[in-house]
């Protein structure tokens, strides 16, 4: 059986795709060249369905999120607000797992930031 080999991209919708670009890349350090692609560091990468009704992706009407791994949270946290981001007040921690937070972007879309465990 042929099989993927990675996520190979993700598009999003925006009412200023320039904007959101620079939010992307200012706020978070995702630095893309004019097509859109950027080098991530390996490392895991989680795919998982989630119930039609949950509201772990912020607003009902989101119908994905995206999730970046991070080395360290609690610094990523203070950058975005310190940008003026919109960044929820709660983390999460999951044993074996890592530590989880919360951003949205300037056009509504809940981001998870992903510290994973040792």
């Amino acid at each position: 059986m042929e099989r993927v080999l990675g996520i190979g991209g993700y598009f999003l919708r925006a009412t200023d795709p320039e904007a959101l670009t620079a939010w992307y890349r200012d706020c978070l350090g995702l630095d893309t060249d004019e097509h859109g692609l950027w080098h991530q560091d390996p490392g895991p990468t989680v795919f998982a369905a989630f119930e039609p009704k949950t509201d772990y992706f912020g607003s009902p009407t989101q119908q994905t999120m995206l999730n970046f791994r991070v080395r360290d949270l609690d610094a990523m946290l203070t950058q975005l607000r310190a940008k003026g981001a919109d960044v929820s007040d709660e983390t999460q921690d999951m044993e074996g797992v890592g530590r989880f937070g919360w951003v949205t972007d300037p056009e509504g879309n809940r981001l998870e930031l992903w510290q994973p465990a040792d």
